[in-house]
């Protein structure tokens, strides 16, 4: 998030610098070459230029939701400065004030005349609270923006990856309901519906619609939104979205007017703050549904948390309905799983902590991945990489404790050329065309794909810059 802070006083551009970095990308903007020197010297972000012109704001790149604070001292009037911010597109500002002559009816006529001007002390901005606010300003002002770019459309389409999890569904729901929109404006769709038994039952005890939708249909809609998904996986179908919410590593190739992606354990996490951001009235079944998600998808919070994720689950729990939730979790081991988790057991291949197998042919993606979180419980496995085909592609799921190098980053080297990959620290995937699979690696079979794969993280773990297992 960007920050722009006006002040031609070095103690306080250090006190801002000590309290906004590293959770603000800061810049300042002060008006001598000299103390810029000196800031710049200390690792600072500086520009030179007279904050009473536009341009100076123009240049740093300003726009309606870059946070902005301006410095009053209390010995002249921001309000040149203040008026200039205005007319270069600010809207996000806050005024600093540190004299003593600086009073509260001199106050009172900056907020007469700047409606959306915020007014903080030396004390409120050193506190924790008030990075709370900066952060929840430019994500109000982040969605009132989409709010209004999707408020005339007559149709939405709210897509979600194939086979979406509680998640991605989770977030649909919740995006709807920021949007103020009913099932039939803003459908919740995914060209491959949902097959999981345990996201297929929070779906009907929720009564979540996920629509079946084709890449030809794109066209139908006004407006196009991804949750939990980000445009490149749909390939050359959907090359330019509207707006893009997720929690998983930023990725290149597609154009979007808004976006909002961090990395976070969940993207419910994100849309807590968006609903917390501009008061929206959050129902029982929409916290359900958010709260079973970021429990799943951060495995109650022993897989890639953050503090966000923490706080937006203590938000949400008085919200839900905790024997819903219990309900929606069931049992997840059903026979098929069991059979397969078997069949990698009998056949794979247990070395140095590494375990990996090859499925065979396998009806749905989930299967895979299921037995790549499975296997790894056994003990004195810190890796699995669990491959099958399914249909016509070849399917790689690889899963690690944590602690050891980034499986993300495993599977983009070793797969990323020839088919979609990526993915977390602990947690990645690829999908690859069998022929290109094929081509690169052989016709894969239980005993050679297994050994493959082990030998390409063996040799991954075992980089001369690696971090040891």
């Amino acid at each position: 998030m960007k920050c722009l802070a006006i002040s031609q006083d070095e103690l306080i551009i250090r006190t801002l610098a000590g309290v906004l970095l590293p959770s603000f990308e800061v810049e300042f903007i002060v008006e001598t070459r000299p103390l810029a020197r000196r800031l710049h010297d200390a690792g600072l972000g500086v520009a030179v230029g007279d904050p009473r012109r536009v341009d100076t704001y123009l240049k740093a790149d300003l726009t309606p939701h870059t946070c902005v604070l301006v410095h009053d001292t209390g010995r002249r009037s921001p309000k040149p400065i203040l008026e200039a911010i205005r007319d270069a597109g600010g809207t996000l500002i806050y005024v600093l004030s540190t004299g003593a002559a600086v009073s509260a009816t001199r106050a009172e006529d900056l907020r007469a005349k700047f409606p959306d001007l915020t007014n903080i002390t030396l004390s409120e901005l050193v506190s924790t609270a008030l990075l709370t606010e900066l952060s929840r300003s430019l994500t109000r002002a982040r969605v009132q923006q989409y709010q209004r770019y999707f408020a005339d459309a007559d149709r939405i389409l709210i897509l979600l990856h194939h086979d979406p999890d509680p998640d991605a569904m989770a977030s649909g729901l919740a995006l709807r309901n920021l949007l103020r929109r009913t099932k039939t404006t803003a459908i919740i769709g995914a060209v491959q519906g949902v097959t999981r038994p345990e996201n297929l039952r929070m779906a009907n005890l929720l009564d979540i619609q996920v629509e079946a939708v084709t890449p030809e249909g794109f066209g139908a809609f006004d407006r196009i939104a991804t949750v939990d998904v980000q445009p490149h996986y749909f390939g050359e179908a959907l090359n330019r979205v509207d707006l893009v919410i997720d929690h998983h590593p930023e990725q290149p190739g597609y154009s979007a007017v808004f976006k909002d992606i961090r990395d976070y354990g969940s993207t419910c996490t994100i849309l807590t703050e968006h609903l917390r951001a501009v008061d929206v009235s959050i129902s029982e079944r929409t916290a359900t549904a958010m709260l079973y998600a970021i429990k799943s998808d951060t495995l109650f919070f022993a897989r890639h948390t953050n503090r966000e994720d923490l706080e937006a689950f203590t938000f949400l729990y008085p919200l839900a309905d905790p024997a819903l939730i219990r309900k929606m979790e069931g049992a997840d081991i059903t026979s098929e799983r069991l059979d397969y988790v078997l069949r990698a057991r009998t056949s794979g291949d247990l070395r140095d902590q590494v375990f990996t197998a090859f499925l065979g042919d396998v009806e749905r993606e989930d299967v895979i991945v299921y037995v790549a979180d499975f296997l790894l419980q056994l003990e004195d496995v810190r890796w699995t990489a669990i491959s099958g085909i399914v249909k016509d592609v070849f399917v790689v799921a690889v899963r690690n404790l944590g602690y050891s190098r980034n499986a993300g980053e495993f599977v983009r080297r070793s797969f990323g050329e020839l088919g979609s990959a990526g993915g977390h620290r602990t947690m990645a995937k690829a999908v690859v065309p069998l022929d290109r699979f094929t081509e690169a690696f052989g016709r894969p079979d239980e005993t050679r794909t297994a050994h493959a794969l082990h030998d390409l993280i063996e040799g991954f773990l075992h980089e001369p810059n690696g971090t040891d297992r």
